[in-house]
């Protein structure tokens, strides 16, 4: 099982990764990874030396072709992973989540994503169902997304 918590801040040592809940025009994007069933929201490792805002402006491009855009952090989330009797198996790990206001795309995506997704509703199939719409549902009950 997989335990969700959300904070307002963390310290930044703590964050390895970066996720962005993308709109364009009003509109939601997501994206379609190569190797995965499913879609996914837009982000990644933070990687050495980076902070999380600039893992976050590259994994935007990256996987969206985002060229001209707005970040707004909005909380941070961890994951945790725990036996079916609540003993913890892994180490929990801490996200930054941005919305992004994407104002131009490039067009070119520069990575493992295969396609992306531009859409009023919510994908039905995700990538990573034990997160990602937890962070979505956070994020709507926050009034951000």
């Amino acid at each position: 099982m997989i335990e969700i918590t959300f904070y307002d801040e963390v310290a930044s040592e703590l964050l390895t990764y970066s996720v962005i809940l993308a709109k364009s025009k009003g509109k939601r994007i997501f994206c379609k990874h190569r190797e995965h069933e499913g879609y996914e929201i837009p982000g990644g490792h933070i990687e050495p030396g980076e902070t999380a805002l600039e893992a976050a402006g590259r994994e935007l491009y990256e996987e969206t072709g985002a060229f001209d855009f707005k970040l707004e952090p909005l909380f941070v989330y961890s994951a945790n992973e725990r036996s079916e009797n609540g003993v913890l198996i892994g180490t929990e790990t801490y996200g930054m989540v941005y919305a992004a206001d994407i104002l131009s795309f490039e067009g070119e995506l520069h990575c493992e994503i295969e396609y992306t997704l531009v859409t009023d509703t919510l994908p039905e199939k995700w990538a990573y169902p034990h997160i990602q719409p937890r962070i979505v549902d956070e994020a709507i009950r926050r009034g951000k997304y």
